[in-house]
């Protein structure tokens, strides 16, 4: 990200130092600044439009509760971005212009939205018992471009009110009064703010919705209230990601079947036309000051890049790059249900069939895409074809088959995971002698349901930051990880007995017969350890095998070192539970 009045002034996260930090760059004389050095790691930093300071949220033991922090962009005393705000709470977004901060922050008791203005304490201007979170937070969002309009009279917030945390509504208010400017919200159908027009005074706000069952973008003059939708035929999701500065033109990215395409769409003669062409995982991109646009990608097959729409590698990465992996294979099958479900999978050199590995995505609201993931190509290298299914429940196919999973988790995800399998094992590639179910979060979930429901199929299960006792882990969420819950169950876990019964995986613990490795962090807000230990020591009340490897932060590491070290930690237990495996 750069300042909006200091393009040459960037902000980016990294692991040049071994752990995510965030760092400064000068384009004009090229130097480069760390500018953190928290022991958890930053993974969330911004310019001020001016470009004199940057800011980051510290997360301070993993849990991902913090708080904002500043300095100025050539060094000097970090001091708290914000007064007038908790000293601790869960970051829903912030957004800068000239002379306005806002903020939305969560906490157990609530979420609230606070405005700054010309550096005086933050005002709470609205706050909600359902989640809520800045404009431009929501999926295919550009970061912050989402919350204030350019002038910083409007701010945008998304929220669960009327509806739930999965099926959000847009809301904006005036920045001086704390008054409602409009709102738009449908039951069922998610609304969300991805940035607005950059030019002050100009009360335009680029959002997306699921009218149409796909994402679609759309243009709501706030000012006015008039909405215009984008005339775009193609299938897939598409979103509004930024603005050309002189307003003619809006960037629109396109996924489908987890790839990406950059189009600019001309708002006068509506045409949409392709500004990219390499495919993969894209994020980040924005339109330059000069009309380029850069953007971040990535392949299964190949490190994240940050590319000009020139083709030029515009922040290199420093240090030697990372070595190239295999391919993803696009790849297509049917559920017991008839119906066509999409995935990945990946394989060694050579022909098959290879032990195979079901790699389930977490969310469960979320997707793989075609993007490089080290440990899929660790699998890799160690001898497994690994499948990646995008199962019903997963994002980017459709409002409809998102929500399928909703009352019905443990149900739908695991009977696609194991269709895929199912049709690895038919085409010859895969061998069901040799076969693991491995996730993290969500995917943790699914394997330790799997463990349970259908141990017959697995040789052995890594489950990373599981849900293991669904009921348990509840009260010791997030806030936001609650909100979200409700709305994924149908109600809180005591008000769906029936559901818990069958899909809290530690009801199904006795059944485990295969070895079980767990990766769990003792700081986890998501999946928190105690409802994790609490199905490890139903195990290990019956002796079933398995092994427990405890990291001291949250939801995963930011740390490149403790990633590796965990990795051989999982490495090792495949090569000690699966014949045929190559030492990595």
């Amino acid at each position: 990200m750069w300042g909006a009045h200091a393009p040459d002034r960037l902000v980016y996260n990294g692991t040049e130092s071994g752990v995510w930090q965030a760092h400064v760059i000068d384009l004009v004389s090229g130097r480069r600044r760390k500018v953190t050095d928290h022991p958890v790691g930053v993974i969330d930093a911004q310019m001020t439009p001016d470009g004199r300071n940057v800011a980051w949220f510290i997360d301070e033991n993993g849990d991902e509760s913090g708080r904002w922090w500043s300095e100025p962009f050539e060094g000097g005393e970090p001091l708290p971005l914000l007064s007038g705000v908790p000293e601790r709470g869960w970051n829903n977004g912030l957004a800068q212009t000239d002379h306005v901060i806002a903020a939305a922050i969560g906490t157990q008791e609530e979420f609230a939205l606070f405005v700054s203005r010309d550096g005086a304490p933050a005002t709470k201007i609205w706050s909600s018992t359902e989640a809520i979170s800045l404009g431009g937070s929501g999926e295919g969002a550009q970061p912050y471009l989402g919350g204030l309009s350019a002038d910083g009279s409007l701010v945008a917030v998304e929220h669960g009110e009327g509806s739930d945390e999965i099926h959000r509504g847009l809301r904006v208010f005036d920045t001086t009064t704390g008054a409602v400017a409009g709102d738009v919200a449908e039951h069922g159908i998610s609304i969300t703010g991805t940035c607005w027009s950059p030019v002050p005074g100009d009360q335009r706000l680029a959002y997306v919705h699921e009218r149409r069952d796909f994402i679609r973008p759309a243009i709501w003059n706030v000012e006015t209230g008039d909405h215009r939708d984008l005339v775009i035929d193609a299938a897939g999701d598409h979103f509004i990601t930024d603005w050309w500065p002189d307003e003619s033109k809006v960037l629109v990215a396109r996924r489908f079947e987890g790839s990406f395409s950059l189009f600019s769409y001309d708002l006068a003669t509506e045409a949409m036309i392709q500004i990219t062409a390499e495919p993969g995982q894209y994020s980040g991109e924005r339109v330059r000051p000069d009309g380029s646009v850069w953007y971040r990608v990535s392949t299964g097959a190949r490190q994240a890049r940050i590319l000009s729409d020139a083709g030029a590698e515009v922040v290199p990465p420093q240090g030697d790059p990372a070595p190239a992996g295999r391919p993803y294979e696009s790849w297509h099958f049917t559920n017991p249900q008839g119906e066509g479900v999409h995935g990945f999978f990946v394989h060694p050199e050579g022909e098959g069939p290879w032990p195979v590995m079901m790699y389930v995505h977490g969310g469960p609201t979320w997707l793989h895409e075609d993007r490089f993931e080290p440990e899929v190509q660790s699998y890799v290298d160690a001898g497994f074809l690994v499948g990646m299914v995008n199962y019903r429940g997963s994002t980017g196919y459709g409002r409809g088959w998102r929500d399928r999973i909703i009352g019905d988790i443990g149900g739908c995800d695991l009977e696609d995971v194991n269709a895929g399998f199912d049709d690895l094992v038919t085409r010859g590639i895969a061998d069901p002698t040799r076969a693991v179910v491995a996730g993290w979060s969500w995917g943790g979930y699914v394997t330790l349901m799997m463990m349970g429901k259908h141990a017959e199929r697995w040789t052995c299960g890594m489950a990373g930051v599981p849900v293991g006792d669904y009921e348990l882990g509840y009260e010791a969420l997030s806030p936001d990880l609650k909100a979200y819950d409700r709305a994924l169950l149908g109600g809180t876990p005591d008000q769906v007995p029936e559901l818990m019964a069958d899909r809290n995986p530690i009801n199904h613990a006795d059944k485990v017969s295969a070895p079980v490795l767990f990766v769990i962090g003792e700081n986890d807000s998501r999946c928190p350890y105690e409802q994790a230990m609490a199905y490890v020591n139903r195990l290990a009340a019956r002796n079933s095998p398995h092994q427990v490897y405890l990291f001291g932060t949250g939801h995963g590491s930011n740390d490149v070192d403790e990633d590796v070290h965990q990795q051989r930690v999982i490495l090792d237990f495949l090569l000690e539970n699966v014949k045929g495996l190559t030492t990595v």
